[in-house]
């Protein structure tokens, strides 16, 4: 049969029936995955099945949310804190500044991922989340000192 693909070696290979695919759609029929922004509590974030189905546990929702909101606090946290005294040691200040690094782009990983279930309450909880750590730790509104030459032991976070 003649399909029109000009592909070497597969002649005469009709595609796979829907019927024969297997893999992770198969066990999540009823689980529907969203390309667009939605709003509501049935939304798998970050792990499969969390935080479960809203009609058997109704705060588990608000609880991912919190989590995601504590997540967005700790990436600006770590990208403007001083963790380390000046005059320490080079090497030990260097790997400590990687861990950190590592720390903050891991969690921030976190948050983008949880934002890509396309829920608009995670989105809108990660947003304020970036918003309220930036105010505490990154504006001058809670600085105690003027001195802006050295305001973090990490680099600024660069996309």
């Amino acid at each position: 049969m003649e399909h029109g693909h000009d592909m070497p070696g597969m002649e005469g290979m009709a595609p796979p029936s829907p019927m024969s695919m297997t893999g992770p759609m198969q066990q999540h029929d009823m689980m529907m995955m969203h390309m667009t922004f939605f709003w509501g509590r049935s939304a798998e974030i970050l792990f499969s099945g969390w935080p479960g189905s809203s009609d058997e546990r109704p705060y588990m929702y608000f609880v991912a949310l919190l989590f995601v909101f504590v997540l967005s606090i700790l990436v600006e946290w770590l990208s403007h804190c001083r963790l380390m005294k000046p005059g320490s040691n080079h090497v030990a200040a260097g790997l400590v500044q990687t861990l950190l690094h590592a720390l903050r782009v891991g969690l921030a990983y976190m948050v983008m991922l949880a934002i890509m279930s396309f829920n608009g309450g995670v989105f809108l909880v990660a947003v304020a989340g970036h918003a309220l750590g930036f105010l505490f730790f990154g504006s001058r509104v809670f600085k105690r000192t003027q001195n802006p030459a050295k305001t973090s032991d990490l680099p600024p976070a660069s996309c």
